[in-house]
């Protein structure tokens, strides 16, 4: 009984202490965190990688326009943005703050583009971390421009405009009043206009809405006597666009990132000629491996795991085969993302915490601790990096990829700017700002 109320006493003393503790807020990036599922990894092939830059590089040149690397859905991960350098990578865009913080971390001297739109809570980091930002509202710019004041350098901007498709962007008949106005700052220089594409083919806008970017630069250009350097509204969903010769010619920058990392095209899902879609590969451990009934017994709801799996619709009851068990599921991806390398495999369904998959009337070799790899669509992927469970890791290590570069690389995705300010490419300061409250 005394030991009892010891231990009783004891755990109130340890509560008490705990409650009264002042715990510091949690700052810390998706791929800071190690999870414990060691063989439930994200593999990035930096040699995949390294062919799709070149093949992209080469299509730009050849069509004489510049282009960005697009990485939010990298979350900042350091090592994936020091292989982007090392192969020649030099301005590279994002749309989180945290990004963009590790992003000057890995390697500082990167022209860095900001894509998300500044709020006026977040204008100093924004001048802090990014070189460019595109603009929408004329009082968040009049805060970039103090911002740019009190630190020393300045900042520059793309107009965003709205070309029809009621995304971001000035409306067109308040673009000269804005322009004006914003021309009168004199800590920001306005280098172009641009429009933020959306990711869906089916809300793309036409070529001819995207053409008139030209007829607004050339009315600014010619009523204020200035001179825009970029139209900046190529994206991977142009990328075809471009190579059948029907991009718009007033378009001379692209902000490319699903195309380089999953090699596809977005209008069609079908793969480009030329790149590989073996940049990103999710690797998962066999939990558990059974030969089961492919068609559930008794009735049964919509419930988890085999909601909407569409994949054994074929199978009659009684019909058997084996199916295995991973421990990745809706919490770490879009499951119905995900597609198996194994083309006997196919995706049974998916729980919160576990995916299913058929293997067929035979298990093969298969067994358990054994891994399947899987090919990510967008939204997996991008699920998969900001997933703090799973470890991402570089395929050869970075240090071995650097060594085994070759010595005459002339591959370069060249900075926008034509000089960037020392100020503006230094290594952010320490002083602890609040971020723009996303983990990316």
């Amino acid at each position: 009984m005394g030991e009892a109320a010891s231990a009783g006493n004891l755990e109130a003393r340890l509560t008490l202490k705990n409650s009264d503790a002042k715990i510091p807020p949690l700052k810390i990036h998706p791929h800071e965190l190690q999870g414990s599922d060691q063989m439930n990894r994200v593999i990035i092939d930096l040699e995949a990688l390294k062919q799709n830059i070149q093949v992209i590089s080469g299509i730009m040149d050849r069509a004489g326009i510049g282009w960005s690397v697009s990485t939010q859905a990298l979350c900042g991960h350091p090592d994936i943005i020091r292989a982007l350098n090392i192969l020649g990578v030099k301005s590279i865009c994002d749309t989180k703050l945290l990004n963009l913080r590790s992003i000057r971390q890995a390697v500082p001297d990167l022209e860095v583009w900001y894509l998300g739109l500044p709020l006026l809570s977040n204008a100093a980091e924004v001048v802090e971390l990014a070189d460019i930002s595109v603009n929408s509202e004329l009082e968040v710019v009049r805060a970039l421009d103090k911002e740019a004041e009190r630190l020393g350098r300045r900042h520059h901007v793309v107009i965003l405009v709205e070309i029809g498709d009621l995304y971001e962007g000035v409306l067109p008949a308040s673009l000269v009043d804005f322009y004006k106005k914003v021309l009168e700052l004199n800590n920001v220089d306005i280098i172009g206009l641009g429009a933020v594409l959306p990711d869906t083919p089916e809300d793309l806008p036409e070529l001819d809405q995207i053409a008139h970017l030209k007829l607004y630069r050339e009315l600014l250009e010619l009523k204020f006597n200035t001179k825009l350097q970029f139209i900046s509204a190529g994206s991977s969903s142009l990328l075809s666009v471009l190579l059948s010769g029907e991009i718009p010619d007033c378009i001379n920058h692209f902000r490319i990132g699903e195309s380089l990392f999953l090699g596809n095209d977005p209008l069609s899902g079908e793969r480009f000629e030329g790149l590989r879609n073996d940049v990103v590969t999710l690797e998962a451990e066999i939990a558990e491996i059974k030969e089961k009934n492919l068609v559930p017994s008794g009735e049964i709801g919509h419930a988890a795991p085999f909601e909407g799996s569409g994949q054994a619709d074929d199978a009659s009851p009684g019909q058997r085969g084996y199916r295995a068990l991973v421990t990745v599921g809706g919490i770490d991806t879009d499951v119905a993302g995900l597609t198996p390398l194994n083309q006997n495999h196919h995706i049974a369904g998916a729980s919160s915490d576990i995916t299913v998959v058929n293997m067929g009337e035979s298990k093969e070799n298969w067994s358990i601790g054994d891994v399947i790899r899987f090919r990510p669509n967008l939204s997996a992927f991008r699920l998969l990096m900001t997933d703090s469970y799973l470890p991402k890791h570089v395929d050869p290590p970075i240090k071995s990829f650097e060594a085994g570069m070759p010595k005459r690389w002339n591959i370069e995705v060249p900075a926008s700017l034509p000089e960037i300010d020392e100020s503006s490419a230094q290594s952010p300061s320490s002083t602890n700002r609040s971020d723009d409250g996303e983990v990316s």
